[in-house]
């Protein structure tokens, strides 16, 4: 059964500057801007200034589903431009000190002696992502950014490039695990 009408309305924070053009939603603040492309899903968003509004006509149950997660993907785009995100991981191990060299101002990292390996692993943060040492604790890399996809994924990546391959992973649980998710400033 088809639904006639599914409706979303999102408040625009103070400070932040909204344009929607044929699916492409575009959102400015001090912090800098973030621009996501939502053409795929077939809906109408519009804006007044003050609020977004998110429309989707005759749609399935499924489809009526795309309407709240786009809302929710535009409002992580708001807290991403107010407060930022911000990844904590740990280097864990056992015997083989993991040694993460962070390369060219935070844009790249390079992981050495993973479990013994002579192989340097090398991971390239995408745009508007930073990673630096943390200061609180030993071994541990913090990853910052505006856009909670770009921050996570290269968390993911990070952490896919130190797994143990063709080994009991209940033994060796040598890795870069993620220990702590965040904002980079506090929230009021």
């Amino acid at each position: 059964m088809k639904t006639l009408l599914v409706s979303r309305e999102i408040a625009i924070p103070e400070g932040m500057k909204v344009t929607v053009k044929s699916g492409v939603v575009t959102v400015e603040a001090e912090r800098g801007t973030l621009t996501k492309n939502f053409k795929h899903a077939k809906m109408e968003i519009t804006t007044d200034g003050k609020k977004v509004y998110l429309k989707k006509w005759m749609s399935t149950r499924k489809g009526a589903a795309v309407v709240r997660t786009i809302g929710s993907q535009i409002q992580n785009m708001f807290t991403g431009l107010k407060i930022g995100y911000q990844y904590k991981m740990r280097l864990v191990y056992n015997h083989f000190p993991i040694q993460a060299s962070i390369e060219d101002d935070g844009k790249r990292i390079e992981i050495r002696n993973f479990v013994g390996q002579k192989m340097t692993k090398i991971c390239n943060l995408p745009e508007g992502v930073t990673c630096r040492r943390g200061t609180e604790v030993k071994d541990e890399l913090v990853f910052e950014g505006n856009d909670i996809e770009s921050v996570s994924q290269s968390a993911a990546q990070v952490h896919h490039l130190a797994l143990v391959r063709n080994k009991d992973i209940r033994k060796f649980l040598d890795g870069i695990y993620t220990s702590e998710k965040g904002h980079i400033l506090d929230e009021e």
